[in-house]
């Protein structure tokens, strides 16, 4: 990744596992809520290429960061987002990086009224860790996922807090069981080595 410019690595841990669901589905169309930086965006895009002969991919972001990011630069982060997915688009013909700077809930909700319902092969939650929020990500990315298609969701055992401690509004994991229980007919959980992320394949609307 020479001449992209990366602060922090939360995403090069996750690449086997989703190595192995890109080589299965093979996405054309990715939806990835939460950029940050573009490390992840910049690795689907790579990947996706090998597979596909375009590639679109739609990142949603409000680049203002959360509780865990209040030591961040978030608009520096930002200027890096745009430097690192302007070079990939630069270096490998034919991906379509669109940018939706605005919250989670209201991209999902927009591109759905503008017919997205059913249209992305994988798509990727990775942005609030408030289980409300993460709800509702979750209930939004079933609709816009294609049947067959791939949700992942990032930090599904992640806690600010010690285990005993734990502040379940503040968690992934009890949103995303949630919609998991809610939406067991209508979906597969994927069993993966690593259970730090959570890969669900949609079978139903």
């Amino acid at each position: 990744m020479s001449n992209f410019i990366f602060s922090k690595d939360w995403f090069s841990h996750n690449i086997p596992p989703l190595t192995n669901i890109f080589s299965h589905i093979q996405p054309k169309t990715i939806l990835e809520v939460g950029s940050f930086e573009g490390r992840s965006t910049v690795f689907f895009a790579e990947l996706a290429r090998k597979f596909q002969s375009s590639v679109q991919i739609c990142c949603v972001d409000t680049w203002q960061g959360s509780v865990e990011h209040s030591h961040i630069n978030m608009a520096e982060a930002e200027q890096r987002f745009l430097h690192n997915v302007s070079l990939i688009s630069q270096q490998i013909a034919n991906i379509e990086i669109l940018q939706f700077k605005q919250s989670s809930h209201q991209a999902m909700i927009d591109l759905l009224a503008r017919g997205y319902a059913n249209y992305f092969d994988f798509i990727y939650i990775d942005g609030s860790h408030e289980a409300p929020d993460v709800l509702f990500d979750a209930l939004l990315a079933h609709r816009l996922c294609k049947i067959g298609g791939i949700i992942a969701f990032d930090d599904y055992l992640w806690s600010p807090n010690r285990p005993t401690q734990d502040d379940h509004y503040l968690l992934v994991k009890p949103a995303v069981d949630h919609y998991v229980n809610t939406y067991q007919r209508k979906l597969q959980v994927i069993q993966m080595q690593q259970l730090y992320q959570l890969y669900v394949k949609k079978l139903a609307d």
